[in-house]
């Protein structure tokens, strides 16, 4: 009888963790071209700073209270919940698919190539308008800080000449920054995002204890509508107000986008997104109930104008209302990085694919800072271009701004639709990491109704909203046609890739014959 003996020796080392998740990468068809550097509180602030509600809610407060009056504090909740019904979805996806632009790669496998082709299209506008929208925020708070901020003019507001002038300077600097950042690497990024994800959670947990602590009236003012109703129902004024909350919490997908560049991303990623959201939703509600517990009166008009800012520097004195705008200006900041980044990161996975113009150029890495940095600089300067549009139609650059929301609703359901068509066939892939189990179905269907509720609910076309000086038909539709018009741009470009393939023009393979 032949005996087998057991090999001599120490028994093989397992794969360092950097290899096998090149490996699992490349069981998707892709080689590990982009640099492994992001843990878990780096993938966490990622999604954290791209919602940044000091950056949004500071912005947009006074819009959501001067439609809805204290009452629209209840916006917030209703829109966490379906928000977090999406991000549970997202987390799953995270789990079976870490890739880089998520949102493209996640549809386009669960569905067609043409489907995740206008997945990816539709974030990728209502990302490039949003890193505009966060630089421009800035005009909101540096002037308040030291008038020396305010270059051009005096006027401060975002509708005045002065002020729109002002804001696109500031937006400009602010963009070539956050594009250097991006560009020179994901370590420099993750460490700037890091440190001033830590200084918004510091601010934020200050900022909403001092609100508390001046008090001017108890948490029963959430249940006050303000009489903006008139002599009509609430309910139209409630929906209005909740594109306040619909505006801010979104972009918790960031950790998603970065799952290339992140540690054990299958299991980093999902808890990222679900901690980003979760801690962004409970922070959001502290903050709004703080400031409507603490501003000076809800009354006298001064609320609606000024917002947080005002509350801020009239119950906490100007040395110590300015010094939490620093750190709201900290938090914009970290904001328009994230954004960037995650916009470069989409525009990368998408040329890899060979489905946007000049891909052969957009999907090269550098080697010695493994960032993709023509993407970079394209995103930059498309954001900073779009700021101009402010200077001489203050309206026409919200309208913008606002819109853009539509798209990434709409990205977003290009996700959960076919998610949940997948689902309800079986054929979603089997995997160990996180699940939804038996509630896949009812969070999944949830997740879907939500999505198109709000999609209706901020696309609607209101004069009030998108139009409130009036006269400008086209701005009160400014969404129907501006999606509309991003479909049909869509459609021709998608079209003419496919007419250049046909021709052997490109040289990687559309996402609807790439591996999946």
């Amino acid at each position: 009888m032949t005996t087998i003996s057991a090999p001599s020796g120490p028994p093989p080392a397992p794969p360092a963790p950097g290899a096998a998740d090149a490996h699992d990468l490349a069981s998707f068809g892709y080689e590990q071209q982009l640099h492994r550097k992001l843990g878990s509180f780096a993938s966490f602030a990622a999604g954290f700073s791209f919602v940044s509600i000091l950056t949004t809610v500071f912005q947009l407060f006074a819009f959501g209270f001067s439609f809805g009056g204290p009452a629209f504090f209840w916006t917030w909740p209703i829109v966490f919940a379906g928000q977090l019904l999406v991000a549970l979805c997202f987390a799953e996806l995270a789990a079976r698919y870490p890739i880089a632009g998520c949102v493209y790669q996640w549809s386009r496998r669960l569905s067609t190539g043409v489907t995740g082709w206008f997945a990816g299209w539709l974030m990728l506008i209502g990302q490039i308008v949003s890193v505009a929208a966060a630089a421009i925020a800035l005009q909101v708070v540096l002037p308040r800080i030291w008038s020396g901020f305010q270059i051009v003019g005096t006027e401060t507001a975002l509708t005045s000449s002065d002020g729109a002038t002002n804001a696109v300077l500031l937006g400009t600097v602010l963009i070539a920054v956050t594009t250097v950042i991006t560009a020179v690497g994901v370590k420099v990024m993750s460490l700037v995002n890091s440190v001033g994800v830590a200084c918004e959670l510091v601010g934020i947990a200050l900022l909403i204890a001092l609100l508390f602590v001046h008090a001017e009236r108890g948490p029963s003012v959430v249940t006050d509508t303000g009489g903006v109703e008139g002599s009509g129902s609430y309910f139209g004024a409630f929906l209005v107000s909740a594109l306040m909350a619909a505006y801010v919490m979104y972009g918790f997908d960031s950790a998603g986008e970065l799952a290339e560049e992140t540690k054990n991303p299958r299991r980093t990623a999902p808890r990222a997104i679900i901690r980003a959201l979760v801690a962004s939703g409970v922070a959001g509600l502290l903050l709004l109930l703080g400031a409507l517990m603490a501003a000076p009166s809800v009354t006298d008009g001064e609320l609606a104008a000024g917002g947080l800012p005002y509350v801020l520097t009239a119950q906490l004195g100007t040395g110590l209302g300015k010094a939490l705008l620093v750190d709201v200006a900290i938090a914009m900041f970290v904001c328009t990085l994230a954004i960037q980044t995650a916009a470069t990161r989409l525009v990368f996975s998408m040329s890899r694919d060979g489905v946007l113009p000049g891909s052969a150029r957009l999907a090269k890495v550098s080697p010695r800072t493994g960032t993709p940095v023509l993407p970079a600089l394209v995103i930059g300067v498309l954001a900073a271009a779009l700021l101009l549009v402010n200077v001489g139609r203050a309206e026409l650059f919200t309208a913008l701004t606002s819109v853009a929301i539509v798209l990434v609703y709409g990205a977003y359901l290009l996700v959960t639709l076919p998610l949940l068509a997948a689902r309800l066939r079986g054929r979603l892939p089997a995997h160990d990491g996180f699940s939804l189990g038996r509630f896949g179905i009812a969070v999944n269907a949830g997740a879907v109704v939500y999505g198109l509720l709000m999609l209706v609910n901020i696309g609607w076309p209101r004069a009030e909203v998108y139009d409130p000086a009036g006269g400008h038909w086209y701005l009160e539709y400014f969404a129907v046609l501006f999606v509309a018009g991003a479909l049909a741009i869509g459609a021709g470009a998608y079209a003419l890739l496919r007419r250049e393939r046909a021709r052997g023009a490109a040289v990687l393979p559309l996402p609807a014959e790439a591996a999946s």
